[in-house]
């Protein structure tokens, strides 16, 4: 019975890395496999390649049309800024407008430059310390010029020229 015993306690354990290291092996492998056939092409995806020549989905691709618009051009306004320097805010800006309406536009131009003038005046110094502050001032030109000339008609503002001396 000793005997029984002792030859059980002797037999080594099975250690496993031979299993570990083949399963990681394979799977390297496998990895590396399937890498080289979806980049090749050869294996798809939903019947649709997975790569694709980024020149020909460029050239196969129609090109959008542009908008139909024109740009209003209005002339640079010099204003001083409220400091207790003399201080001055260079401004010169275009619109984009929608093409039907360039005419209506233009026709408004006067009372355009009027709600300009009147909003620059009134910002401060502190307003232009911001970052956001040409985001801001655009926002609130492309608001006041909607009120003069209707909503829909002009696109956006585009800022062409904003110094302060």
């Amino acid at each position: 019975m000793t005997d029984a015993t002792a030859e059980q306690a002797e037999v080594p354990e099975k250690s496993g890395k031979k299993g570990m290291i083949l399963g990681a092996i394979l799977a390297i492998a496998g990895a590396a496999g399937g890498y080289f056939l979806t980049t090749s092409g050869l294996l798809s995806v939903g019947g649709i390649p997975v790569v694709q020549n980024a020149e020909e989905t460029e050239k196969s691709k129609p090109a959008n049309a542009l908008p139909k618009v024109g740009f209003v051009d209005l002339a640079p306004v010099v204003v001083s800024v409220n400091t207790s320097d003399s201080r001055h805010l260079k401004f010169h800006a275009q619109l984009e407008v929608n093409a039907p309406y360039m005419a209506d536009v233009e026709k408004m131009k006067p009372r355009i430059m009027d709600v300009l003038n009147g909003y620059l005046r009134a910002i401060e110094v502190s307003d232009l310390e911001d970052s956001l502050a040409l985001m801001r001032i655009r926002g609130h030109l492309m608001r006041r010029i909607e009120i003069v000339v209707g909503e829909g008609r002009v696109r956006d503002v585009l800022v062409m020229e904003f110094v302060l001396n």
